[in-house]
């Protein structure tokens, strides 16, 4: 098992045993890990499980789905700003000067 591995295993199975720990099976848990796909965002949402106690599924599926929209944002805005620098680098380049 390589390190990567070790880590998004360890953070699943916390995970895990939150959701157990609210009276959910494990396979919950699984899913919710898949959907978040990286041991941060498992990690975030496991700190949530611990302090929010959430009442129903409803609301740890709402809670997932909001992890998921702010990464995605924050994916997006890293992908923006990226080709900002890009398009400015070119049209602060000499050969955008020139006409070219």
């Amino acid at each position: 098992m390589t390190p990567n591995q070790k880590i998004w295993t360890l953070s699943r199975n916390e995970l895990a045993a939150a959701v157990v720990s609210l009276g959910y099976p494990e396979e919950f848990a699984d899913l919710l890990a898949r959907q978040l796909g990286n041991p941060k965002a498992i990690d975030r949402m496991t700190s949530w499980l611990y302090q929010a106690h959430p009442g129903s599924v409803e609301m740890i599926v709402d809670e997932m789905l909001a992890i998921c929209a702010e990464i995605e944002a924050w994916r997006e805005k890293k992908e923006s700003r990226e080709a900002q620098y890009g398009i400015n680098a070119w049209l602060n380049s000499d050969a955008c000067r020139q006409g070219e």
